[in-house]
Order: structure tokens, then C-alpha cells, then sequence
């Protein structure tokens, strides 16, 4: 039971990539570690990007979220990272963590979600095409590999690198 004591919070919005939500989030349950999904509101279930039927439901809200409770927090990609981004209970969370050591999973366009919680500056990152300029613009360097660690920061390229991108999570959570 390598991950039994590891409480990791996941974030979603409406337009997750689905695969990156469910994947990372299966894996660890797998592990025995414990997964909270949090969301705008409680329990809502949150359409995901291709509309494919399996919505993510939030366990809890953000406002309900404490960053001391958790080891780690995922961030999927997808629409979703542009949205919640907004949130300044979002920021709050992501900061937090960050600023406590945590290991924060970022995977596609979730370093939309780094970079507006302030924590990309100076660091490797990587992610979808799309948002290479905004992560470089905000004082990160880019990589153009699958999947790698940078401090306590997780990045994941794109949907193709989840095995890449769950094994370098297993790792850090493993280390910390």
C-alpha cells in the first residue's frame, strides 16, 4: 500500500480533459491513496471536455478546502485550468500548497493555473502547445519532453504522456 497515508485533492471544472482527471485519479486510488475532488460547488457534476458521459463530481467546494489537509494537488487540463484559474479561492489553494513544500501535478493547459497562482517563475515546465508562450511569459523555461519534475512541481505534456506523467507523481509522493 505504497500511497495509504497520501490525501491528494484534485481540482475540476467544466471542459477537464477527461482522461487526465480520471487516469491520474484511478491510479492513485489503486495505490490506496485517499482522492478528493474539489469543485466550484459541492457536488456538482462537471461536464468534461469531449463530452463523453463521465462527468466529475465534487467531493467538496473550493471554499472548503484546507491546503494543510492535503499532500498533493492535481490539476487536469483540458478547458477547465482557463476557468478556474478565476477563482481566487483556486489561487489560494494551488499558492498554498506550493508555498508549503506540496507537490502540485500540472498536465496540458493546467500551467494556466500555475502561472495565475503565481508559482511557474523559475522553473521547467511543460504542457500542451498552447500555452508554451504564457508559461515562458510568465518567467518559466520550457521543455518539450513528456513529463518531469521541477521543485515540488509535477508537469505532464500532453493526454499521450499520462504514463509518463503518473510515474513521475508516484515518485514525488513517494519522496516527500
Amino acid at each position: 500500500m505504497p500511497l495509504k497515508d497520501k490525501k491528494i485533492l484534485v481540482l475540476v471544472g467544466p471542459g477537464f480533459e477527461e482522461l487526465e482527471f480520471y487516469v491520474p485519479m484511478m491510479r492513485l486510488r489503486e495505490a490506496y491513496a485517499q482522492v478528493v475532488v474539489a469543485g466550484a460547488e459541492r457536488g456538482k457534476a462537471y461536464p468534461g471536455k469531449h463530452g463523453v458521459g463521465i462527468d466529475g463530481r465534487a467531493d467538496i467546494a473550493f471554499d472548503e478546502v484546507d491546503p494543510q489537509a492535503y499532500d498533493a494537488v492535481l490539476i487536469p487540463g483540458g478547458w477547465a485550468p482557463d476557468k478556474i484559474r478565476r477563482s481566487a479561492m483556486v489561487k489560494h489553494i494551488v499558492k498554498t500548497m506550493y508555498d508549503q513544500g506540496k507537490i502540485v501535478g500540472m498536465i496540458c493547459h493546467a500551467g494556466l493555473v500555475g502561472i495565475s497562482a503565481g508559482i511557474v517563475d523559475g522553473h521547467d515546465a511543460t504542457g500542451s502547445e498552447g500555452i508554451k508562450d504564457d508559461l515562458v511569459n510568465a518567467g518559466a523555461t520550457w521543455r518539450d519532453e513528456p513529463a518531469f519534475r521541477s521543485g515540488n512541481i509535477v508537469w505532464g505534456r500532453v493526454v499521450a504522456d499520462i504514463p509518463d506523467y503518473c510515474r513521475e507523481l508516484f515518485k514525488a509522493l513517494d519522496e516527500e
